[in-house]
């Protein structure tokens, strides 16, 4: 789920940090979802921003966007997904996703997070 390097956003490291053994746990929780099965890679990392997107999870999808173009997915890719989320999320959270998306592929030209 995520490297022992990694560094992780303020209030995540900050609980990584605290609780170890909690946060040992929930990676190797991640980790073994992620092996469950057959996807992996690239639609892999799409799947999980997918998934961010429709739990209106800002700092998810910045996560997830950041580790997809490290991982050599497009930032094409990852704006198509958000743009996915119209008719099943409706237009105004797919336009918050894309936002967030925006923010990791687009960095300084941020706007006003929005919000659905």
């Amino acid at each position: 789920m995520t490297a022992a390097k990694e560094v992780l956003p303020a209030a995540a490291g900050q609980v990584a940090q605290a609780y170890p053994d909690i946060w040992k746990a929930y990676a190797a929780l991640g980790a073994a979802c992620a092996e469950a099965g057959p996807v992996e890679g690239e639609a892999l990392r799409l799947v999980k921003l997918a998934l961010a997107i429709g739990a209106a999870s800002e700092g998810g999808v910045h996560s997830h966007c950041r580790r997809a173009l490290e991982e050599g997915v497009t930032p094409e890719a990852l704006k198509q997904v958000a743009l996915l989320a119209i008719p099943t999320l409706g237009f105004p959270r797919a336009v918050a996703a894309l936002t967030w998306v925006e923010d990791v592929t687009n960095p300084g030209t941020r706007r006003h997070t929005h919000r659905p």
